[in-house]
């Protein structure tokens, strides 16, 4: 007969097979197993054995991580090998700001109004092109420039990206290439720097357009929330020049990811094309891309810029250039009601939603944009 054990009903198939090892085995050389059985030691056993296996494929994912993050680093410093002045297309020319020294491309008539396009992150002047090449048949001194540290601006060093800072630049091709009457027109986080530098230039500001804007405006009354426990220990990690080159190099500065990344900021993944991604691929190789937009992400995501004037709702109340705001109908990123916000608080806003875009109006649908554009601009700015 065989011998019975007292065993949870989860050991009953075990033990199913087991009696019929039994069987076959006899029972002296099966009665180390039953033991371990009767003691509950082999479930402890599988469970070891099971958290064993983890940690090795937990240890073998973060080795392929680690090797794809230094490949992709060593990839971008094999990329990044040119100059600005090397590698900037002859279209443009560069514009001493007294601290750094912006790439500028410019279209039409010198004496026509002139109309400045700010563009927004991991953009560059040469996102403008079709816009500008309407205006500029319109009549329009058009100007774009590029913002540190994407494009072919130079970099400041050490470091500073805060929204006054790059107000300053602004400032300085406004008053370098002695331009008056300006039209401003931002997009989307380039909005912040645009309406910091509109606020200091009363007498050179003819009108404003912002396009599908991240001000990151707050409440006038709200102070700013000290940072939790995950966003300073991030912040640890991003001060780590070393762990931030390697993420940045694998994501933002990754030719393989911008596509992806692009199509992520579109209504239509097919708007994306070869020819307009390798137009925003163009400025990775300039030299340090990786290291200076890394010192621009860390700025970006940590700093607080809540002193910003763009980020506070008194100065839009009291902004008294006509402000045109486009906004893109299916825009995720910065949804259409942060548009009708901004419209509420402004004494002078025309509010135009683009039908079938997302964040990036200006290449989704260029046509529409660009005719929103010149309806606004024939009214406030009339060319001659």
């Amino acid at each position: 007969m065989t011998p019975s054990l007292d065993v949870d009903k989860q050991d009953q198939s075990i033990l199913h097979l087991a009696y019929s090892s039994e069987i076959r085995a006899g029972f002296l050389h099966f009665l180390p197993f039953r033991l371990l059985l009767a003691t509950n030691l082999l479930p402890c056993l599988m469970m070891g054995r099971i958290f064993k296996m983890t940690v090795s494929l937990v240890a073998v994912l973060l080795l392929v991580i680690t090797g794809l993050l230094v490949l992709f680093t060593v990839q971008a410093g094999n990329r990044e090998r040119e100059t600005s002045q090397q590698s900037a297309p002859p279209t443009g020319h560069f514009v001493p700001t007294g601290e750094v020294e912006i790439f500028v491309q410019e279209m039409g008539p010198a004496n026509g109004p002139t109309v400045l396009f700010v563009h927004g992150t991991g953009a560059w002047s040469e996102m403008w092109r079709e816009p500008m090449v309407a205006l500029a048949a319109a009549g329009y001194r058009s100007i774009a420039i590029d913002m540190p540290p994407f494009g072919f601006s130079e970099r400041p060093l050490p470091p500073r990206y805060s929204s006054h800072d790059q107000a300053r630049r602004i400032i300085g091709v406004v008053r370098t290439l002695g331009l008056t009457q300006v039209t401003l027109i931002g997009h989307s986080f380039g909005c912040r720097a645009t309406v910091e530098a509109a606020s200091h230039l009363a007498h050179e500001i003819q009108s404003l357009v912002l396009i599908d804007a991240a001000v990151g405006m707050t409440d006038d009354n709200s102070p700013p929330s000290p940072p939790g426990w995950t966003t300073r220990a991030l912040q640890s990690i991003f001060g780590l020049s070393l762990i931030r080159q390697a993420l940045v190099a694998s994501t933002v500065t990754n030719p393989l990811l911008t596509r992806r990344l692009f199509q992520l900021l579109i209504d239509d993944p097919a708007d994306a094309t070869d020819p307009l991604v390798e137009m925003l691929q163009r400025p990775l190789v300039v030299r340090d891309s990786t290291s200076r937009v890394g010192e621009w992400l860390q700025v970006f995501l940590f700093s607080d810029d809540s002193s910003a004037l763009s980020s506070q709702a008194a100065t839009y109340r009291t902004f008294a250039p006509p402000t045109l705001l486009l906004w893109g109908e299916r825009d995720l990123l910065t949804p259409l009601v942060q548009g009708q916000m901004l419209a509420s608080l402004l004494p002078d806003p025309t509010l135009v939603v683009l039908k079938g875009v997302g964040h990036i109006p200006q290449v989704e649908d260029a046509a529409q944009f660009t005719d929103a554009l010149l309806q606004f601009l024939t009214v406030q700015v009339p060319a001659h």
